[in-house]
């Protein structure tokens, strides 16, 4: 597990707009304030991918994404509750309360609540972040801190060093709505 300076340092960069590398439970991730614009664009950027896909959000618990929650149906808060923490990103309405750099072009945005330790303590530090993998367009998930380095030497505001979690496959995603599989 990373440090506790190194946990803050990251904090730091990301509320100061920076955009930091990070394990997650199977892959390295880009993260950053998803209510900044800038440092959301620069992730897409660094990714070569486009602002209308959108990107997912991490939280360390439930209780982070409260405001996107809001007006849900009972079931569908406790189908949520009941797959997180864990491997399951849900596509979940935004109803308009977040920027439209992180929807894309979509009425719904992609919610995690993370079982990976170092995430979840990022989390609550910083509230929930943009997490995307850490890759350009096109190219494998880095699974290495090397891999990091060698996508992106010299561009990133701090790098978490701390192992991956046990997954092979990163999570899935799921429709809330309809229950329906979107990633595998």
């Amino acid at each position: 597990m990373a440090s506790h300076w190194q946990l803050m340092h990251a904090a730091q960069k990301i509320r100061h707009g920076g955009v930091i590398a990070y394990p997650t439970e199977a892959v390295w991730g880009l993260g950053c304030d998803p209510w900044n614009r800038a440092a959301v664009e620069r992730i897409l950027q660094l990714k070569q991918r486009p602002m209308h896909k959108g990107m997912i959000l991490v939280a360390a618990d439930i209780s982070q994404l409260d405001n996107l929650l809001e007006g849900l149906p009972e079931p569908l808060r406790q189908r949520l509750a009941n797959s997180w923490p864990g491997p399951n990103t849900w596509l979940i309405p935004h109803q308009n309360r977040i920027p439209h750099w992180i929807s894309g072009q979509h009425s719904s945005v992609a919610v995690r609540v993370s079982d990976h330790p170092l995430v979840q303590a990022l989390c609550r530090l910083t509230g929930p972040l943009v997490s995307t993998s850490a890759n350009p367009a096109g190219r494998p998930a880095a699974t290495s801190r090397l891999r990091i380095e060698q996508y992106f030497h010299g561009q990133l505001d701090a790098i978490l060093n701390a192992p991956l979690g046990q997954r092979q496959q990163p999570s899935c995603i799921r429709d809330l709505m309809s229950g329906a599989l979107i990633r595998g």
